[in-house]
């Protein structure tokens, strides 16, 4: 019988998420280089100097120092995470804006929601890398199509939820997540859509939106600057139709859970 898994010497490090392991990547990379030096990387995963500190330090760099150059590339280091979050972590330097993904979200998402069909999701992430001017090849691609479904359909009913596919992207650019805390009830959603749809037309303009979104921040006491309103806006509006975002488009954005 085969012994416990033998645990890296990294000192919880797997249990970093994968924007966690970019803040403190950035935070130390201070020269934008892809590589730590032993000394910050010390510094970023909080080992303090001990006895067996030198030992652990060197079993680390032997394990993640491929080329043995005494620096950790992001590349090494990214083998800690846990596969999901490597997985995340590796794509997300592959696509680009928010704006870029709800365009593609939108093609796919015809019926507006909230979810694209696991057999199109090869085709999504295609349309994404294409948008975000990024190279890939028939393998990678595959490779992602099937990670994807293995981290997001967990109950195999072959739909894929928006919020939980906006993970792809980079933390800034995951205008859903400022939305965090603040999301509303249908009854609520109903209520402030009524309001700015004035003619009762069934849909909003972006100068309409920008009026919505405003008093939604206010309303929850969260504060907003110029550039933050105009690239939700943008990220937004990349689901309307010809400048008009109607109800269910905004729906799946603010309201807790998708239409059905």
């Amino acid at each position: 019988m085969a012994g416990p898994q033998q645990q890296p010497p990294y000192l919880h490090l797997a249990e970093l998420t994968a924007s966690q392991f970019l803040e403190i990547w950035k935070h130390f990379d201070a020269d934008v280089l892809t590589c730590l030096s032993q000394g910050a990387f010390d510094d970023s995963i909080g080992i303090s100097k001990s006895d067996n500190f030198g030992e652990k330090m060197k079993e680390f760099m032997q394990k993640y120092d491929k080329n043995s150059d005494g620096k950790i590339e992001m590349a090494e280091l990214a083998q800690i995470l846990p596969t999901e979050e490597n997985f995340l972590l590796c794509f997300r330097q592959h696509v680009g804006s928010s704006a870029e993904f709800m365009e593609a979200w939108r093609k796919y998402d015809t019926d507006r929601s909230g979810y694209i069909e696991a057999n199109e999701l090869k085709g999504f992430l295609s349309d994404l890398l294409k948008k975000a001017n990024r190279p890939y090849d028939e393998p990678k691609l595959q490779e992602y199509t099937q990670t994807i479904l293995r981290m997001f359909d967990l109950n195999g009913d072959g739909k894929l939820g928006l919020s939980e596919m906006s993970r792809l992207l980079p933390v800034q650019e995951n205008f859903l997540l400022k939305f965090q805390g603040m999301k509303l009830t249908s009854e609520e959603f109903n209520a402030i859509f009524t309001f700015y749809d004035k003619d009762g037309s069934g849909y909003i303009d972006e100068h309409e939106l920008d009026a919505l979104l405003k008093d939604l921040y206010e309303k929850n006491k969260k504060e907003m600057n110029i550039q933050q309103l105009t690239s939700y806006r943008k990220s937004v509006m990349s689901l309307a139709e010809a400048g008009k975002l109607y109800r269910k488009d905004l729906e799946i954005v603010l309201c807790s859970e998708p239409p059905v």
